[in-house]
């Protein structure tokens, strides 16, 4: 099992948020910046205000999930941000957020056909 490329650093979050596209959807929001690998980075970044540790870290597992079955659909070379939007409900499903995930790479145009 392939480990997913992350965003580790404050800096390259900021330099994505300050520099980058976004596009909002119905639970997450999206930035994408190009960057010079040949690798989709992503980060992902959820406030303190949606609730506990374990209702975060359970967002950001569903989040990190959703993205993973996406992956082999993705054009190269992008670094990516998800944000959740805080005032939707943190009990939905891995499906709703892959729809939501889908609708949003086919807006910003890195999401290839799928055959």
């Amino acid at each position: 099992m392939r480990k997913i490329d992350t965003l580790k650093k404050n800096y390259e979050f900021k330099n994505v948020l300050d520099k980058g596209k976004f596009y909002r959807g119905k639970y997450i929001t999206i930035y994408l910046t190009k960057n010079q690998k040949e690798k989709n980075v992503i980060g992902i970044a959820i406030s303190k205000k949606i609730g506990t540790a374990v209702k975060r870290n359970r967002l950001k597992r569903l989040i990190r999930e959703s993205y993973r079955l996406q992956k082999e659909n993705l054009q190269k070379g992008y670094n990516i941000v998800f944000l959740w939007n805080k005032n939707r409900d943190q009990n939905v499903k891995c499906e709703q957020i892959k729809e939501d995930m889908k609708i949003l790479l086919e807006r910003a145009g890195i999401l290839k056909c799928e055959k």
